[in-house]
């Protein structure tokens, strides 16, 4: 079970063999955010937070069949 500040090895796609800490976890979706990867880029109009608008880039959810929970060494 991936809880959240686990440390997790992505397993397949684009970041195939990378280590990273999930950030976020959706149960029902069965999918979590992992700190740095899975990068995408939002286009968006100008609003309150953000007065110019632009591109953003935030990470996006992967799919938790693709993520393995790595077991932290002892010390």
């Amino acid at each position: 079970m991936i809880k959240k500040e686990d440390k997790v090895l992505i397993l397949s796609g684009n970041y195939k063999g990378n280590e990273g800490v999930v950030i976020k976890i959706f149960p029902k979706k069965n999918k979590a955010i992992v700190r740095g990867y899975n990068i995408v880029k939002r286009h968006t109009k100008p609003n309150v937070k953000n007065p110019k608008g632009g591109i953003l880039k935030k990470e996006a959810p992967i799919h938790i069949s693709n993520l393995k929970k790595v077991k932290e060494k002892e010390k």
